[in-house]
């Protein structure tokens, strides 16, 4: 915990885009405070790919070795805790922690995230991120060649198949109710030997989060590897909407190339204003959002 009250910049989320927006602001001298309650929502991954140097490690070592490497620029500091509120000020902004903390600043960075609208279906919530899992480039490779399914309909599973099928043959989309392809849509999907089932899955099967099997409302059991799912999402924090962000209709705060928001001084990375959700994408986003931050402080004193 930190006794300063006042900094150049707060960071809210302190996982992979915070850490490392808190890495470009302390290599830049800024006096940083990241608020982070220790809870990213990644925790059950057991491992991330796509990510040169990183390759195959737990979330959780990674994260400890990027807070490691961050906790060395001794600008860069530290709270624990959940930042509740925010208001725009006259200097920049005020936040409040749950605990009742008050922290002020110049700028303002949102890290904050999404949190998976995950369905009331039992195995869902326990396979989640293991083998029930949301994006090819970030898990398809260690699934190739294994009976995958797909819990989605229209849009999000044409493009989904589009996907794996080039990991694996054997592909099954589960629409859980009507489908909503189109005519050209199920042309393209049968001449890729893709099965369509519409009825509801009351179970999946698993064992510590690895998928057995599908177990659908008609008692039929449809064995599998893995399964993608195209969930809705949430905003992990109001703090954005609160402050009058603007929104994509796919609600991600809305931001320009600089990682800056329609409020001046407010600037957001990773999960929460971006469709990738990879933990490169995520590292982009979050020195993109330290340097423009940086650049502001340093054009509003030159």
């Amino acid at each position: 915990m930190t006794e300063n009250k006042t900094y150049d910049v707060i960071i809210i989320g302190g996982s992979y885009a915070g850490l490392s927006a808190a890495m470009a602001l302390g290599r830049s001298l800024r006096k940083t405070l990241v608020i982070d309650s220790g809870k990213p929502c990644n925790i059950k991954t057991p491992h991330s790919h796509n990510f040169l140097t990183q390759d195959g490690k737990s979330p959780k070592e990674i994260s400890a070795i990027a807070k490691h490497q961050v906790e060395q620029y001794d600008t860069v500091h530290f709270y624990e805790g959940i930042a509740d509120s925010a208001k725009k000020t006259d200097g920049g902004f005020e936040i409040i922690t749950r605990d009742g903390k008050q922290f002020i600043s110049k700028k303002l960075i949102l890290a904050t995230g999404i949190s998976d609208l995950v369905p009331d279906v039992k195995g869902y919530k326990e396979s989640w991120g293991i083998s029930l899992i949301h994006c090819p480039y970030c898990h398809g490779y260690e699934y190739r060649n294994q009976k995958t399914g797909i819990i989605a309909n229209g849009d999000r599973a044409f493009h989904l198949a589009s996907l794996v099928k080039n990991l694996t043959s054997e592909v099954t989309i589960f629409t859980t109710g009507k489908s909503t392809f189109n005519d050209q849509e199920k042309e393209t999907l049968k001449q890729n030997e893709i099965d369509i089932i519409e009825t509801e899955i009351s179970i999946l099967k698993h064992q510590n989060g690895y998928i057995e099997s599908l177990i659908l409302s008609d008692g039929r059991e449809i064995k599998l590897n893995a399964v993608y799912a195209g969930f809705t999402y949430k905003q992990h924090s109001d703090i954005a909407e609160n402050l009058g962000c603007e929104f994509t209709e796919n609600g991600h705060i809305k931001t320009d190339h600089a990682q800056k928001t329609n409020i001046p001084g407010l600037f957001v990375c990773g999960d929460n204003s971006s469709m990738m959700r990879s933990v490169s994408s995520a590292v982009m986003t979050g020195n993109v959002a330290g340097a423009m931050v940086n650049m502001e402080l340093v054009t509003d004193r030159f």
